[in-house]
């Protein structure tokens, strides 16, 4: 995965572009490069327009109900680890964490804008590249776009840029990684550098998963943005030079160089050896179509508010602003284009939540009816609990181990129109419970999340091999916790958002056989899909395009979802 900053750098020669002179001399102004730039309007690219928004802002969305990297616990926590360079080689199999070099230690005390417009696209690349140096720190992609927004201070629309590009290279760090180890003998240190580089490749390299394949900028407003951003830094000026070879050279040899890299799988694929095999061993007959769909931008979800508005009275709404949506489920509606939270009609006001397809299951299996006493443990953000009380009139305990999210349950209870009591505990123990039975469990259980990488594609580089293992214990803990609440022949709906088998089916198998529970009919493993055509780029070696069958192919209008496991129990009358 990402490389350890190396103590030197040089830029590898090569018989088509020769030469390339090493630079370390140090921009004392620390101003933009003087080459003349240029943008696609034909002014200077400094004053370039900013990326455009992403097309899914999953650090923006409202209610979500995928599992950000790292669980709120201590266990989980501890697990989120960032994996080391070693993760992208074939050979490299180690479940251990490995240590984290001194130079991955960055300055956090705020970014450097010396000379480079708020407005320009420099300006967005030194803060993406901010947020991959934190990402290197084992720092959520989320948590790591809060302090850069922070530091810099930017405004809605830069965020918004800052964001696209930042999520842009989370789904293609094997690639553009595997490219700088191509193109240099040693790795870009500082780790801002080596963002910078990475944030930039990307922006230059086709994302052959994404239904859109037109690159966001001109290839030459790249390259000059990119060096008018190390050149806005001291911690990067010294290689302003470095950065524009390293670019340009891609430009002129990116055919030869694709061509190259993605003979091996973790840049071909974009994800750690490790998981490309487990994924392998899992599904051997899907795992190309749930690798390609990791690195989609997801499908912007509502769900409606059945308290509020009718699905289709919603519809209407939308279409009067104009805003295409198909209806999915009974209160499912996906817009056609994602567009800002702020923008969606009626969001305000209660009338929907943005919330996956997939994780919209839960609630009507969970088959609640009125004045049951309800539990929704690990319940942050709240979008299953406030989907739970939008379908009846229930007694619902939302309960959550992080304090700090337990905001954002209130939050969206306000909005909604809905009302709980909202709880901080620890699912594992018992110190919070009444004593009094629920009629209905929800688990929504600590898991690697491995199901929603490509809303928070910085998962599969931040987990380990051996994560797994760990949540997989403290779920069993949680689920045996919370069995001994349930009433006699109360339902627990057991949820993860997780495709490993250890996490879900072996979990919910193992625990059946525990408690001699009564397993009831669920939906079991949603592998996530999309809705994209089977597309195998020219760079992909012959075998691999022989693998890629239709089977791998996912093309049902309806069938787009993240990927999530149900399995529902019984408790047995006593």
């Amino acid at each position: 995965m990402l490389q350890p900053p190396r103590k030197t750098l040089k830029i590898t020669k090569t018989a088509a572009s020769g030469a390339v002179q090493k630079d370390n001399k140090t921009n004392k102004s620390g101003r933009p490069a003087t080459s003349k730039p240029y943008a696609k309007s034909g002014q200077p690219a400094r004053s370039a327009p900013l990326a455009p928004a992403p097309k899914s802002s999953p650090s923006s969305n409202g209610i979500t109900d995928q599992r950000r990297p790292g669980k709120p616990t201590a266990t989980d926590a501890a697990a989120a680890r960032p994996v080391v360079p070693a993760s992208l080689s074939p050979s490299s199999s180690s479940n251990a964490p490995s240590a984290q070099p001194n130079a991955y230690v960055h300055d956090t005390s705020g970014i450097e804008y010396l000379d480079i417009k708020a407005d320009s696209l420099a300006f967005s690349l030194v803060g993406a590249a901010q947020a991959v140096a934190y990402v290197l720190d084992g720092v959520a992609l989320p948590q790591a776009l809060a302090k850069v927004f922070t530091q810099s201070k930017a405004t809605p629309q830069i965020k918004g840029a800052i964001q696209d590009i930042s999520y842009r290279t989370m789904r293609q760090v094997g690639r553009v990684d595997a490219l700088l180890t191509l193109m240099t003998t040693k790795a870009p240190e500082p780790a801002l550098l080596y963002g910078l580089l990475c944030c930039a490749l990307t922006l230059l390299v086709k994302n052959e998963a994404e239904e859109d394949q037109e690159l966001p900028y001109e290839a030459f407003v790249v390259v000059d943005q990119a060096v008018n951003a190390a050149a806005s830094s001291s911690h990067m000026a010294h290689a302003k030079n470095m950065v524009n070879a390293i670019l340009r050279r891609f430009l002129r040899e990116q055919d030869s160089l694709l061509a190259t890299v993605i003979k091996q799988p973790a840049a071909l694929w974009n994800y750690p050896q490790w998981w490309i095999d487990q994924c392998k061993a899992a599904y051997p007959d899907q795992w190309q179509a749930i690798l390609r769909t990791g690195n989609q931008h997801p499908p912007m979800t509502l769900r409606v508010n059945r308290r509020q508005i009718t699905t289709e009275a919603y519809l209407q709404t939308l279409a009067s602003e104009h805003i295409e949506a198909i209806q999915i489920g009974p209160y499912a509606v996906r817009l056609t284009k994602p567009v800002p939270v702020a923008q969606i009609p009626g969001f305000e006001q209660g009338w929907v939540s943005v919330q996956d397809a997939g994780a919209q299951l839960a609630a009507s299996l969970l088959d609640v009816q009125d004045g049951m006493r309800v539990l929704d443990a690990c319940a942050a953000p709240g979008g299953k609990s406030c989907h739970i009380l939008e379908t009846a009139n229930v007694d619902l305990l939302a309960l959550d181990a992080d304090p700090q999210r337990l905001g954002r349950i209130d939050e969206n209870l306000a909005r909604l129109q809905l009302s709980a009591e909202v709880k901080e505990g620890d699912a594992s123990r018992s110190g919070w419970w009444d004593k009094q039975g629920f009629d209905r469990i929800l688990a929504d259980i600590p898991c690697t999340a491995s199901g929603v990488v490509r809303r928070h594609p910085d998962i599969r580089w931040l987990r380990r091999k051996a994560d797994a293992v760990q949540l997989s214990t403290l779920s069993a803990r949680i689920l045996d916790n919370l069995w001994r609440m349930l009433k006699p022949e109360g339902k627990l709906l057991l949820v993860t958002c997780s495709i490993w088998p250890m996490e879900s089916e072996l979990q919910a198998a193992a625990f059946a056989k525990r408690h001699n529970a009564i397993r009831l009919d669920a939906p079991g493993q949603l592998l996530p899909t999309a809705i994209v055509a089977d597309r195998i780029t020219e760079q992909t070696t012959e075998q691999t395009a022989e693998q890629a069958t239709e089977s791998d192919t996912t093309s049902a209008e309806n069938n787009d979802h993240d990927g999530l496991f149900y399995a529902l129990f019984q408790k047995p009358a006593a």
